[in-house]
């Protein structure tokens, strides 16, 4: 589609956050990874461009997952947990998320990030996450018109209330509708959050299943 493309073409040149282009080109690679081998831009989204009826919406890219890798929740522990989920949820042909070149394709989704950059310390600040909202977040929902929204934790509701105006708290496991688009709540699966119990698999599931029957994606 011509809008992604040129939209892509201008996101991995932007460089408004000096803090987030800083971080993102300076991170250490760990051992099993080299240096050349990391991206080191802002990490474009991706997903079933033609038929993108749910909008999966992240923090940000992982230093080591997207900032690495060059596509959003792909090669990080966060990225395996959610594709474990959307393959259980018949929204993914893999279990898996590695690379980009992985043969990985998904059904009905559109997979993205409020912040466009890996954040110190997984933290972006107030003003990062409205340059991003405005600069490009906004007009992904804006192009992409989905049905359904599944937001991974506080800043990515965050963003979505920026954009939609939503008139609500992020709570796990609820919902809210705003002008015909449902907007799921679900905590991020950070390995803080898998490791501990705090988001468990089947509770994702469940909230995926439940995007997918409102959305339409069968």
């Amino acid at each position: 589609m011509n809008w992604y493309a040129d939209f892509v073409n201008k996101l991995i040149t932007c460089r408004a956050c000096p803090r987030l282009v800083k971080h993102r080109e300076e991170v250490k690679p760990l051992s099993k990874f080299s240096d050349d081998k990391y991206w080191r831009r802002p990490v474009p989204p991706w997903g079933d461009l033609t038929n993108a009826r749910i909008m999966i919406v992240g923090l940000a890219p992982a230093a080591h997952g997207g900032n690495r890798t060059g596509r959003m929740f792909t090669g990080d522990n966060s990225a395996q947990f959610l594709f474990k989920v959307l393959h259980m949820a018949g929204l993914s042909n893999r279990p898996y998320s590695i690379s980009r070149n992985d043969d990985v394709t998904v059904k009905c989704i559109y997979i993205t990030s409020v912040v466009k950059c890996a954040p110190p310390n997984n933290k972006p600040t107030t003003d990062e996450i409205r340059t991003c909202v405005n600069n490009w977040f906004r007009y992904e929902i804006q192009r992409i018109k989905p049905k359904a929204i599944v937001t991974l934790g506080h800043i990515a509701f965050q963003g979505v209330r920026l954009v939609l105006g939503i008139n609500a708290e992020f709570r796990h496991g609820d919902y809210v509708d705003v002008n015909g688009v449902r907007i799921f709540m679900s905590y991020h699966p950070s390995p803080r959050n898998t490791n501990t119990g705090r988001l468990k698999i089947e509770d994702l599931v469940r909230i995926l299943k439940m995007a997918s029957e409102y959305a339409g994606c069968g």
